[in-house]
């Protein structure tokens, strides 16, 4: 009966854990997005910069944030970066959009929501896959 009391903290233990790394590495990803965005928003005020260029610079802002909130988020996890990565680049995408929209002023639910969401989360599972398997290489 002790045994399947350790096992059971032990599940809630790592549960619990998960859920920190993926709210960790979703703030990170948020915060370094705020931060590339309004840098960005100052190179196009003081620069030349064409407006055809901000659609593919907003993409590369969101790709960065997720590897970075992915990365430092999983730091110290050794399991299931798929999953982690997946569900932070999900779940960041839908917050900067809640975000992004409210600092707007206006939300616009389209089809670029869906295919930032998709984005998002592939490129948090890939990098989530590899933050796991290099920690596991190193260790």
């Amino acid at each position: 009966m002790k045994m399947k009391a350790k096992i059971d903290t032990d599940k809630t233990k790592n549960k619990n854990s998960l859920l920190g790394f993926i709210l960790k590495g979703t703030l990170i990803a948020l915060c370094t997005s705020m931060v590339l965005v309004l840098v960005f928003a100052f190179l196009l005020k003081f620069t030349n910069i064409s407006d055809s260029a901000i659609n593919p610079v907003n993409q590369v802002i969101k790709g960065v944030s997720i590897f970075l909130g992915v990365f430092i988020g999983l730091k110290k996890c050794k399991e299931l970066g798929l999953v982690s990565g997946l569900l932070i680049g999900f779940i960041y995408t839908i917050i900067a959009f809640l975000v992004f929209s409210i600092l707007s002023g206006g939300f616009s639910f389209d089809v670029t929501l869906l295919t930032d969401c998709v984005f998002g989360a592939i490129i948090g599972a890939i990098c989530g896959i590899i933050s796991v398997n290099i920690k596991k290489s190193t260790n």
